[in-house]
């Protein structure tokens, strides 16, 4: 009797280890792993009761049409997940979440077009990554950040018009790469792709043709063709303009900045103000041509040649202006810290109030003078003239600002 009861204790034991559903067949490799061969039997979703200690799932060539959050819930110490060939549409939420010790998953040869990336965050032990032929259009720029074993990548054969710049930065250990058979639109916002695929030491497979499908010009074009002088950077200046000869005259004192762009396609001109009162920021002209504001920020008034036209600048206007430039290729700034100051004699206070200024030489930035990027400082000074007569008349009350006579130029920054 007693070795009876030692038989039944041990297969208690073991019946979890050995546990297989009926149309699985499972068996320990010589290596200790546990194998579930589920291949080809037809399925319609992931088989329960596989024992806990499953590293090998195979699932491939089935009719899986769908994986639930708990589909992998009974094993999670699964390193290896095929799933290739079957007809996965849905991908909840969580799905991969908890399988931390994930190696290899293949999901390839399915109906994928929404897939939950941040599941990927915890599988930082992934080297293998299938997804190929499916249906993604696109995937965020972070999808595989947290995947630094990652040293096999497949995105053939899907439905991926771009890529964002830095999709695969962060792949330390990234060796191969496919992504032929997509219809890319050859914008320049695939233009990085072109650069990063002639510097980088990673093998990308031409298993296929990685063609452009748009634009017109550039079909059937490979990504790697397109032509250097498509796509250019954004270069930026920045320009004072005196208020003198505004072709609209205001009142007091106007700050005009002019915010000069190159590039291709021409970028688009942004600007951000910041103010110890205020953040401000402004993606196009608010001014329209008829002069009218389009928009609620009417204290800044934007124009659509890259004109900034601030009426009766005060102190509460001092802060840092930042002029963006824009485009498919990259993003450039120019910025510059405004200081307001009044006096009856613009260069005597200035020197004495700021000795930086005579540290550069006072020089003096008038209409039309570009901001010298070389500058040392970040400080732009703006003096304007304060009549002797008006200043008693008004008891000593700062008056109206008729117009700004003197720009310093402490420098700025790209």
């Amino acid at each position: 009797m007693r070795p009876l009861l030692c038989c039944l204790g041990l297969a208690t034991l073991l019946g979890p280890c050995l546990a297989c559903p009926t149309a699985c067949s499972c068996s320990t490799k010589k290596n200790g792993r546990l194998l579930a061969e589920c291949a080809y039997k037809d399925l319609q979703e992931v088989p329960e009761g596989l024992s806990s200690n499953v590293t090998i799932l195979t699932l491939s060539a089935n009719r899986i049409g769908w994986l639930g959050q708990g589909s992998f819930a009974e094993v999670p110490e699964v390193q290896s997940l095929w799933l290739g060939y079957n007809q996965i549409g849905v991908v909840e939420s969580g799905a991969f979440a908890l399988l931390v010790h994930l190696k290899n998953l293949d999901l390839s040869h399915n109906k994928i077009a929404d897939f939950p990336w941040q599941d990927l965050r915890n599988l930082s032990s992934l080297q293998i990554l299938k997804m190929n032929n499916n249906r993604l259009a696109g995937l965020p720029r972070d999808a595989f950040r947290s995947l630094k074993d990652l040293r096999s990548l497949w995105l053939n054969d899907n439905e991926l018009t771009t890529l964002a710049e830095g999709t695969f930065d962060n792949l330390p250990s990234l060796s191969q790469l496919q992504i032929f058979n997509n219809p890319f639109n050859c914008s320049c916002k695939v233009f990085w792709l072109k650069k990063w695929t002639e510097n980088t030491s990673v093998s990308i497979t031409k298993g296929g043709s990685t063609l452009c499908v748009a634009p017109s010009r550039l079909k059937g074009r490979a990504v790697t063709d397109i032509p250097d002088h498509h796509c250019v950077a954004p270069s930026v200046q920045l320009t004072y303009l005196s208020n003198l000869d505004n072709t609209v005259m205001y009142d007091g004192l106007t700050l005009t900045l002019h915010c000069s762009v190159a590039g291709s396609p021409l970028p688009e001109i942004r600007w951000k103000i910041q103010t110890s009162s205020r953040r401000v920021e402004i993606s196009g002209p608010n001014v329209a041509r008829d002069g009218n504001v389009k928009q609620s920020q009417e204290r800044f008034l934007v124009f659509k040649n890259g004109t900034m036209a601030i009426p009766n600048f005060s102190k509460e206007d001092e802060g840092i202006y930042t002029c963006l430039a824009v485009n498919d290729v990259g993003t450039r700034d120019v910025s510059v810290n405004v200081a307001l100051a009044g006096s009856e004699n613009p260069a005597e206070d200035l020197l004495r109030d700021d000795p930086q200024a005579s540290h550069l030489g006072g020089r003096s930035c008038y209409k039309g003078d570009e901001m010298d990027p070389s500058g040392a400082g970040e400080k732009l000074v703006i003096i304007y003239h304060m009549p002797r007569e008006s200043k008693s008349r008004a008891g000593g009350a700062v008056p109206q600002v008729h117009l700004g006579t003197l720009l310093l130029a402490l420098g700025i920054t790209l």
